[in-house]
């Protein structure tokens, strides 16, 4: 449940930080320098959680697997679908974010 609460937390810091970006009107000057770090802070946001979440479908994975070894092809496949929606959602909030940087 911890870990449900954090992951929710870097959502909602994520989205506040690019939607401050996103609602400022381009500048020039010291402005530019804070979109970079906005941007860059919603990166590592976006890393931890993928991170987060890669860990937690591994671990559930392994456990499901040391349960039932008979059922591993299943769970494998499952894992491998599940993780790849994880990873695809974490690289467009990092593309999401290198846009702020270059726009």
């Amino acid at each position: 449940m911890r870990n449900l609460i954090v992951m929710a937390a870097a959502l909602v810091l994520t989205l506040g930080l690019a939607g401050d970006v996103s609602a400022q009107a381009p500048a020039a000057g010291p402005t530019k320098v804070v979109h970079n770090t906005t941007a860059a802070l919603g990166m590592g946001l976006s890393v931890i959680g993928i991170g987060i979440g890669l860990g937690l479908i591994g671990y559930a994975a392994l456990t499901g697997i040391a349960r039932q070894p008979e059922q591993a092809g299943a769970i494998q496949g499952a894992m491998f679908i599940i993780a790849g929606l994880v990873e695809g959602a974490g690289i467009i909030s990092l593309v999401l974010c290198l846009v702020t940087i270059f726009v």
